[in-house]
């Protein structure tokens, strides 16, 4: 399979960690590379971060104008459709990262999913139907995507997986009721989320940096 075009950043020679970061909708892999000098501490071991780009492809909630993106979005509602089979294309996308991964020395309990937003769905999808054990997911002012298909795919190999989850109190586009719905779900399902809100709209704050550094930091072992 051919792999999503991506920007990395290796913190140190020869990394034996990585984290695959997906941006939000209508961005791209440069979105968050800015994001590594803040959020990594000079102690941890070298990491990888891979930030792929998104394929771009017309999104029907922007009138079909061509934009990057994970997958279609018909609306932010959770009773709109959704582009599962956009999203189950992007989950192989993902797959392929990891096992390329794999093949660069990094198993999958080193590797760390993370996203925003629809990154953040897919993190979500395909972190907890990927069949090795991961270090952990990062799901940022995000939402469960395929949530009626999880119970029956979800990898029993990921089920203590640790979550961080991010979301802000006054989020217009994904509304922290959302988040909380899908946090009630996975919770449901037995899975541990270690759940922070902060007050902000769609986006990411300096607090939230410093808890997801601490998380991280725990999980770099």
């Amino acid at each position: 399979m051919t792999h999503l075009p991506a920007i990395e950043r290796e913190t140190g020679p020869a990394p034996r960690h990585s984290v695959l970061w997906l941006h939000g909708l209508g961005a791209d892999g440069n979105d968050f590379a800015p994001i590594v000098p803040e959020l990594v501490d000079r102690n941890w071991p070298a990491l990888r971060f891979v930030f792929p780009h998104a394929p771009v492809q017309p999104v029907s909630i922007n009138g079909g104008v061509p934009m990057r993106a994970w997958y279609d979005i018909v609306g932010f509602d959770a009773r709109a459709p959704q582009d599962e089979a956009g999203i189950r294309r992007t989950i192989e996308a993902v797959e392929a990262l990891i096992a390329r991964e794999h093949e660069r020395g990094v198993p999958s309990e080193r590797i760390v999913l993370a996203g925003f937003s629809q990154g953040g769905a897919i993190a979500l999808a395909a972190g907890l139907r990927h069949a090795q054990p991961l270090a952990g997911i990062v799901a940022l002012s995000t939402y469960l995507p395929i949530a009626a298909t999880l119970a029956s795919e979800r990898s029993a190999a990921n089920a203590r997986v640790p979550i961080f989850w991010g979301h802000g109190t006054a989020d217009p586009v994904v509304v922290l009721q959302r988040g909380l719905d899908s946090r009630r779900l996975l919770e449901e399902l037995g899975y541990t989320i270690d759940w922070h809100t902060y007050p902000m709209p769609h986006s990411v704050c300096a607090e939230e940096i410093a808890d997801l550094r601490r998380w991280l930091g725990a999980r770099l072992v």
